[in-house]
């Protein structure tokens, strides 16, 4: 949601010049944001251009979005995203954030206690360091790449917290094809939107 809202904050301004480059290179015609804009039957309004683009239909919609995002998914569904994006592998572990699996470890109570709490703390350390360390754990594209990493190497066996871990974070209650389709959304409407804008100038 954050990025979201980074892209409402900022994003008006990234889409502009690449409407007016695309507006030069097919010869179309683009308004003066400075202008009074014009409504509907001609007539003239007391807003710019640029207010009109940019806070009536750019932030409008990007509000709509975060409406969206925040009805779709809780507060919890969205830390529990924030955890386990903490085991993603990729870029040799470069996610990894011991404070954030143990968040996520303590959310399963039935299956960490206090002692295994305290065994996951240093299997975690051990765990991380001895990955960056292994070329054959360099290169993985995700969690289900790990655990089946892990296992044909028998590092689940020497890291059993750990992979129990790993195991639960792929039956998250998220469904993972709804967050999926949101973010493909999302690119969808940046889409939507620059097209929208090159069409209205």
């Amino acid at each position: 949601m954050e990025a979201v809202q980074s892209f409402r904050n900022t994003g008006f301004a990234s889409i502009l010049p690449k409407v007016s480059s695309f507006c030069q290179i097919h010869k179309i015609d683009t308004l003066d944001l400075e202008e009074l804009y014009i409504g509907v039957r001609n007539r003239k309004t007391t807003k710019t251009n640029m207010f009109h683009f940019e806070v009536e239909i750019f932030n409008t919609v990007v509000d709509m979005q975060l409406t969206e995002y925040r009805d779709r998914f809780s507060e919890t569904s969205t830390q529990l995203l924030k955890y386990m994006g903490a085991l993603n592998p990729c870029d040799s572990f470069a996610q990894f954030d011991k404070s954030k699996l143990l968040k996520l470890g303590k959310l399963y109570k039935y299956d960490f206690d206090d002692s295994n709490m305290i065994d996951l703390e240093g299997q975690l350390e051990i765990f991380y360091h001895s990955c960056i360390k292994d070329d054959r754990f360099i290169s993985l594209k995700g969690i289900s790449n790990l655990s089946r990493l892990m296992v044909s190497t028998g590092k689940h066996r020497s890291y059993p917290l750990v992979y129990k871990l790993l195991k639960l974070a792929f039956i998250l209650p998220v469904a993972t094809a709804s967050v999926e389709r949101y973010f493909s959304k999302m690119k969808l409407l940046k889409t939507d939107l620059l097209t929208k804008l090159v069409m209205t100038f």
